[in-house]
This record gives C-alpha cells, sequence and structure tokens, in this order.
C-alpha cells in the first residue's frame, strides 16, 4: 500500500531523513515514533506528495508519488498536526468541497457525512462556520474530510492531539476498522500507550534515520514500547 525506498531529504546540508525505507501493507495500523525534530513529519508529508526530496522514491498503491502524484492522492488521505480549513465555509459546505474534489457521489456523501458526523459528535455543528470550532472541532472536522472519500491509504500526523478522550476512543475504533476493511494506516504520535495497544508496526526514528522497525512484539519484546523507546534515545 505504501513503500518508502531510501526516502533521504536535505535541508541545506542537514538531512531531516536519510536513507529511510519503511513498507506499509493493506490491513496495516502502522505507528511512527521518534523526538520532535527526528523526521516524522518531513516523512509524513513527503509520502503525501507536500515536500519534494533529494533522492529514493515513495509509492502508494503501486504508483510513485513523484511521477504519478495524482494516481497517488486519489487513493490517500493526509491529516496534519494542524489542519488548515477553510474557516470561512460552514463544515457541512467543507465537507461537500472535499467531496467534490474527489467525485463522490452525493448519496454515498451523505452516508459517509452522518455516520461520521454521529460517531464524532459532530453533526450538529456541520451548519457552523468552522472559524466558530475549536481545535477539537477543527480534528474532527478534519478527520471527517480524510475519510468521506474512502482512502486506500491514510496517515495522520499526530491525530490525537486536541481530542477528548471519547473522541480519541471513538477515532482509534474508527482506525482499526478501516484497517479490518483492507486500507493501511501510517500515522505519527507521541502517545506510547496508544501505539502499543492499537499498533500492527511501529517503526522508530532518531535523528532522521531509522532505528527500528517491525511487529509491535519484534520491536518491544517483553519490554513496554515505552522503555524501548527511551532506551534508544540515550
Amino acid at each position: 500500500m505504501l513503500r518508502i525506498e531510501k526516502l533521504t531529504k536535505m535541508y541545506g546540508d542537514k538531512a531531516a531523513v536519510r536513507e529511510l525505507s519503511l513498507h506499509i501493507a493493506p490491513g496495516e495500523v502502522y505507528g511512527f515514533i521518534g523526538h520532535n525534530g527526528a523526521g516524522k513529519t518531513t516523512t509524513l508529508k513527503s509520502a503525501a506528495g507536500i515536500l519534494r526530496f533529494d533522492s529514493g522514491n515513495i509509492f502508494v498503491c503501486g504508483h510513485s508519488i513523484k511521477d504519478e502524484p495524482l494516481e497517488c492522492k486519489r487513493v490517500m488521505a493526509y491529516i496534519p498536526d494542524n489542519p488548515d480549513l477553510y474557516e470561512f465555509m460552514s463544515g457541512i459546505k467543507y465537507l461537500n468541497f472535499v467531496a467534490d474534489v474527489y467525485g463522490v457521489s452525493a448519496e454515498r456523501r451523505q452516508q459517509l457525512i452522518r455516520e461520521y458526523g454521529d460517531a464524532l459528535e459532530l453533526t450538529g455543528a456541520l451548519a457552523q462556520n468552522i472559524s466558530e470550532y475549536s481545535h477539537g472541532m477543527k480534528q474532527k472536522l478534519a478527520i471527517i474530510a480524510a475519510l468521506v472519500h474512502e482512502p486506500k491509504l491514510l496517515m495522520m500526523d499526530e491525530p490525537f492531539v486536541g481530542l477528548d478522550p471519547v473522541a480519541a476512543h471513538t477515532v482509534k475504533g474508527i482506525m482499526r476498522k478501516l484497517c479490518d476493511d483492507g486500507a493501511a494506516i501510517f500515522f505519527s504520535t507521541h502517545v506510547l500507550e496508544v501505539a502499543e495497544k492499537l499498533c500492527d508496526k511501529v517503526a522508530i526514528i532518531k535523528n532522521g534515520e531509522l532505528v527500528c522497525s517491525g511487529t509491535m512484539e519484534e520491536v518491544k519484546g517483553d519490554k513496554s514500547l515505552e522503555s524501548v523507546f527511551l532506551e534508544l534515545e540515550e
């Protein structure tokens, strides 16, 4: 679903990411762990086609993000850690705008907006302007917008920031169901307990380089993910 091959992104003479390779298969919830500045966001933005990179390649469903960006973006969704939304729009107008971009039928978008809006307790606020939303409401709207075209690959940068515990629990359930239905999820998080419970696989990045990756059992063994992460960060 997502194949990153020897990704390198430079800022001047500093490598934000160096020779990073990962493979996220259909059905996997894949966690991406690292300290601030480790290269997580750079990797996600490169995979989403937002950042150009210096070498390597990234494939989404077999399409190169370098050579076939539109084909990649048709089947993916990316939620940044601080989504920029069109605040002059109402929530429902924004969702319909996104659905129009992806060619989602009127019937299907109504079904999905109702389903996810109800699940995240946002349906009642969709008529309001986004400028009136709290940070958590904006995060919920960004999640619904990402899901309205049923992406095969969902990438998220710190998706639980700003969500209350009930909404975070709901989002985790949605993530699991998407992957059970054949999608793939690649997300960064600082909440190691969530990663440990939710992820099928995990990768740890340090100073732009992959430190370790694999199934949760392979990475942490009989330790906690937090213990492994702290040991690798020393």
